[in-house]
Formats: C-alpha cells, structure tokens, sequence
C-alpha cells in the first residue's frame, strides 16, 4: 500500500503539531477470514490521525493476533507510533493467516498498557469470537474499572460474536457497532470519532457532530 504525496504531507503536518495528546490501542484480528478487511483498515487508520489534528496529538499502538495454539500463534504489540505514514507502513508489512481468536489476550495487554499511562480508548476490529466469555469478561470488567472503554466492531453479522462484543463494549462502557465490507466508509467514519474521543473526549464528539460521533 502506498500513501499519496498530498496524504502524507497532511499527515507530516499533524505529526509536527501536537498539542493535547491522547493514546489509542488499535486492536486487529489478523487470521486469515480477515484478510480483505485488514487492507481496509491500513488505509482507514490515516484518517484518525488527520481527524484530530485540530484538538491535538495521538499516538496509537497496534496489536494484532494471527497462527493457530500450539503450532504458529502470535499475538505481537508494536511500539508507540505518533507517525501515521510508519504505522501504515508497518501495517501493509503484515499478512494474515489461519488461525483462532485471541481477544483476550488483546484486552489483558491493554490493561497492562492502562497501568503505565493513561489510554483514551481501545479499539478492536474482527469478525469472529471463539473463546469462552467468562474469559473475556475479567479483563474487560477491569477496563472498565479504570476508564479504558472499548469499541468493538464486528465484521458480519454473527450472532455469537455479536453477544460477546456486545459485552465488552458494555463492560467498559464503549460502544459497538457491526459492519460488513461494502461499508468501509462506515467503518472510517466510526473510527474516526473514537479517535477523537481518545483524545479530547465527549467534548470533541460534540464538537465533531457526526452521524458516527453521536
């Protein structure tokens, strides 16, 4: 994937004026069903960072799971990236392959991350939930106990994976939405709005106005 000229001097220009600063974990099943939708996201994932160039900064940290238990899984955290051109670079660097979820793992490193700095928000993209939701559920219920909501977005309309991340986002207070690949602009709209509220919070959904916002 390759950014234009004119995207990435935007996105220079937001990664030489911060002002208030807010960090956003950007969660991503990367298994092999999610291969289409994973391009989707490396494009989409720019527009959060240009969305708050008007309130401040934001500095995201991307995990993503792949591989199958006891043979090949992984579940891999990037560092801290406040340049949205190396995280998207990063991002076309990686391939999807067959595998289960590991939505906990996700959530537990997020609560890791929470008790070293202050999180504005988790978001996760996936399409599928094969674990048992009391699992699901400590980590999450933990979240929320420290202001970390979560927003879980679902790709399909499954209705077991529904329930699951419907539970998550609840838990901690975030929000859940489902989507399906003709809805791509949907999806940037929605992830866009967390971005703000990651980093000025309600205020800036306010201010934002949207649709996806609100």
């Amino acid at each position: 994937m390759t950014l234009s000229p004119h995207i990435e001097k935007l996105l220079a220009e937001v990664s030489s004026k911060p002002r208030q600063r807010g960090n956003l974990i950007f969660g991503l099943d990367a298994t092999a069903s999610r291969e289409r939708t994973w391009d989707t996201a490396s494009q989409l994932q720019a527009s959060m960072f240009l969305e708050v160039v008007g309130i401040g900064g934001l500095d995201l940290q991307l995990i993503y799971f792949r591989g199958m238990r006891g043979v090949n899984a992984e579940c891999k955290a990037s560092p801290w990236i406040s340049d949205p051109v190396a995280l998207a670079r990063l991002m076309a660097k990686i391939k999807c392959e067959t595998g289960y979820t590991q939505i906990e793992r996700v959530l537990s490193h997020a609560l890791r991350e929470a008790s070293q700095r202050k999180i504005g928000a988790v978001v996760y993209v996936g399409d599928a939930c094969e674990e048992h939701p009391e699992t699901l559920m400590k980590p999450a219920y933990a979240l929320g106990g420290l202001g970390v909501p979560v927003f879980m977005f679902q790709e399909g309309q499954d209705s077991i994976t529904r329930d699951r991340f419907q539970k998550i986002a609840e838990a901690t207070h975030g929000a859940y939405h489902s989507f399906d690949q003709g809805s791509a602009k949907l999806l940037g709209e929605l992830l866009k709005a967390v971005a703000a509220f990651a980093v000025g919070g309600v205020l800036a959904l306010e201010r934002q106005g949207s649709d996806a916002a609100k």
